[in-house]
């Protein structure tokens, strides 16, 4: 399965978030998509329609687990996917920022 690093990921890179509701709204990477694993299969359609047509889908979860899930999934479908090893954790742990949906500095959880 296609991994990355958080240090490899650049300003713009298209990020899908599959963590819970709860965890989205302590904090997040601004810009990221977000669709919980939960609900993932069903709303399907709004990674394809969001994903960049000839770019990479970077799936990010709390640690890297749920996120292997999803990208394996994507990796079925035909999309170009890769798993964030070490998740919002270590996005954090280097510094990256995280926010919550209105801005302010939030926490991984």
């Amino acid at each position: 399965m296609p991994t990355v690093q958080v240090t490899d990921l650049k300003d713009g890179d298209f990020l899908l978030d599959v963590r819970e509701d709860d965890e989205w709204q302590a904090g997040h990477a601004e810009g990221a998509l977000h669709i919980p694993i939960s609900d993932f299969v069903a709303r399907y359609g709004e990674v394809t329609e969001a994903a960049p047509q000839d770019g990479r889908v970077h799936v990010i979860c709390r640690s890297g687990g749920r996120s292997a899930q999803v990208t394996m999934y994507l990796a079925q479908q035909g999309i170009d996917a890769a798993n964030v090893d070490g998740g919002m954790q270590l996005w954090a742990e280097t510094g990256r920022p995280v926010v919550t949906d209105d801005g302010r500095p939030g926490f991984v959880l």
